[in-house]
């Protein structure tokens, strides 16, 4: 079973969420919590597979809890997906930086959800395309240098993809290559540019305006 917490500060959210998740047959709702202070005790003490957090809470934002939850220097970091209703405002871009797993808008729907779940559980990571899109195409930030991190051509391509928000499998049908080796791929370039996900990945390749 996936054990889940789940955090936001919003009872309607929490129950839907809830609800959601436990209608499957592969997870359950371990925890909860309304506001960021009591999301990072539950998770410390409850050790859920995964946390479900929103940005905008009382006590400590999540943007705080997840940096004391995944950010760096954490030796045993939570896997954290950020759900949020996304405003296009610097706290988004800050989440990805602070080591979220995924991120998703509270309007994704269920699926989606579900989804998202199951694959930071597994060690992979979802952001919805048009967040990826939305987020990282108007930060306001200045470019960083246009250089390659030293990574190969096919690195490269993968590192687009990546940041486009495709799954293993759909890059490897993309570039005609097997989920295998993408993966080894994935990890030569985790090992290159020092990132722990594929958001930390998204986020260079963004910043760096490799995405058209």
């Amino acid at each position: 079973m996936i054990r889940v917490l789940v955090a936001d500060d919003q009872a309607m959210v929490r129950t839907g969420f809830g609800m959601i998740l436990g209608a499957q047959p592969d997870m359950e709702v371990v925890g909860e919590a309304a506001d960021g202070v009591t999301a990072v005790e539950q998770a410390r003490r409850l050790r859920p597979d995964v946390a479900l957090m929103d940005i905008r809470m009382p006590k400590m934002d999540g943007l705080q809890a997840l940096r004391l939850l995944a950010g760096p220097g954490v030796t045993d970091p939570v896997k954290v997906v950020v759900v949020t209703t996304f405003d296009l405002d610097e706290y988004v871009h800050q989440a990805l930086r602070n080591g979220a797993v995924g991120f998703l808008l509270k309007d994704s729907g269920p699926a989606l959800l579900v989804e998202a779940v199951r694959a930071a559980a597994s060690g992979d990571a979802l952001i919805s395309p048009s967040i990826t899109v939305r987020l990282l195409q108007h930060l306001a930030t200045p470019a960083q240098p246009a250089e390659d991190g030293g990574l190969s051509p096919r690195e490269l391509e993968v590192v687009r993809l990546t940041a486009r928000g495709l799954t293993n499998a759909e890059i490897a049908a993309e570039l005609f290559i097997s989920v295998g080796t993408v993966k080894t791929h994935l990890g030569s370039v985790h090992a290159k540019l020092d990132t722990r996900n594929r958001v930390e990945i998204a986020a260079w390749a963004w910043e760096r305006r490799l995405i058209g």
